[in-house]
């Protein structure tokens, strides 16, 4: 990736809505779209957090495509901190999530 790629702002949007299947991602982008994505989430009440690494590695996941077995683990600490969030408890690692 270029140090111009990488300085721009990413992101990517997951769904989970087979509970069944693992999250497929719906959604990714740099600069514009990026912002565009996270203004979209946010505007509907959703959370955006912020981890570049995991970023980095679900840009490589086509769209409409379920994440890979190898990024389960990462994306399931997401959904327990946003799980621990709606529960109303404050985990001391939620600092990394925005509303």
């Amino acid at each position: 990736m270029s140090e111009a790629a990488s300085a721009r702002s990413s992101a990517v949007a997951l769904s989970y809505r087979d509970e069944g299947g693992a999250p497929v991602v719906v959604a990714k982008g740099y600069g514009a779209t990026a912002e565009s994505i996270m203004c979209t989430a946010r505007a509907h009440g959703l959370y955006v957090h912020a981890s570049p690494q995991l970023i980095r590695l679900l840009m490589q996941v086509q769209l409409d495509r379920q994440i890979p077995p190898p990024l389960y683990e990462a994306v399931a600490q997401v959904l327990a901190w946003l799980w621990e969030i709606d529960e109303g408890n404050s985990p001391a690692d939620v600092v990394e999530i925005e509303k």
